[in-house]
């Protein structure tokens, strides 16, 4: 007996055997309680023992004792053939319509908490007991990350694309928001009692802190709102930067919805700058396939990005 068929003698009977003779202690008996002859179990045994060159049962007593390699071929046995009726039942419905993967790319404008909200209501939109075939993926963009990310393949929805940035075709969007930003220091950095409006040379003066681009392009990131010469702190995600403002690190522009609330309690102070106000204008979009048919998951997705409600708490609800 070789190795290279070892695959056909592991089989979800071969375990029930196994396990059957590690219960009632012999072959005889674990024959009796299967209704089978002796004579199966025993050849069925050793031919697996002597595939694997192991010994799956002790037998110098009186009672067959499982070994320790035979404990360990019954459990990864046993978990080996769920993952294969997993995967089985998984491939069936995604013959349905479902995509095997689902991957979302999400600008780090996007409300995070919202996100989770849509995920935790995908997960529970199949009929019946069982979630969903499709397996999401999300990952966090900034800046023209977010599309590089759907325009390279590496992602199937993107959420908070910068408006003016789609024009590839298979691609398709739709409008999601404008999300205004203010200029904001913590009360004790030292633009904080600064005259308003705030001209550019007083602001080249003072570190900015700056989201940086998650595009994996070379040379295509972007950059916004650092003057010629001005020391920048370079984070990776709007929270940093936020957390970076409070402690009085660096100025810049925030989102109002994120930094409102710290406004509110004086952790933040806004001031004018000469600078015209930022807005972003947002999209979501997606790739189109050839054929214009859309799989059960970016369906289901698209369909609630339609909602009002759900663009304001994309943009909104952080």
């Amino acid at each position: 007996m070789t190795n290279e068929n070892i695959g056909d003698l592991i089989t979800s009977e071969s375990l029930r055997l196994i396990a059957a003779v590690a219960e009632h202690g012999s072959m005889a008996s674990a024959a009796r309680a299967l209704g089978v002859v002796p004579s199966a179990i025993t050849y069925r045994v050793r031919l697996i023992e002597e595939a694997l060159d192991v010994l799956l049962f002790d037998r110098s007593a009186r009672q067959a004792r499982i070994t320790p390699a035979g404990a360990a071929l019954l459990s990864e046995g046993r978990r080996v053939l769920q993952e294969l009726d997993a995967v089985a039942r998984r491939v069936k419905r995604v013959a349905t319509g479902w995509e095997p993967q689902l991957r979302i790319a999400t600008d780090s404008l996007i409300s995070q908490v919202t996100v989770f909200e849509l995920v935790e209501s995908f997960l529970a939109c199949a009929p019946g007991e069982q979630a969903p075939p499709t397996r999401m993926r999300l990952q966090r963009e900034t800046l023209s990350g977010t599309w590089h990310a759907l325009l390279d393949g590496q992602a199937d929805l993107a959420l908070g694309v910068v408006a003016e940035g789609i024009s590839e075709p298979g691609f398709r969007s739709r409008s999601l928001g404008v999300v205004p930003f203010v200029f904001a220091v913590a009360p004790h950095h030292p633009l904080a009692s600064a005259t308003e409006p705030i001209d550019d040379t007083s602001l080249q003066s003072h570190r900015i802190v700056a989201v940086a681009d998650s595009t994996r392009r070379s040379g295509s990131g972007v950059s916004i709102g650092i003057l010629p010469g001005q020391d920048v702190l370079t984070v990776s995600g709007l929270p940093d930067k936020l957390a970076a403002q409070l402690r009085g690190l660096g100025c810049g522009f925030l989102p109002a919805c994120l930094a409102n609330s710290h406004i509110l309690a004086g952790r933040l102070v806004v001031k004018l700058t000469q600078r015209t106000p930022r807005v972003s204008k947002l999209s979501y979009a997606w790739r189109e396939s050839a054929n214009g048919q859309r799989g059960k998951a970016l369906t289901w997705w698209l369909d609630q990005l339609e909602s009002p409600k759900t663009q304001q708490a994309l943009l909104m609800h952080h």
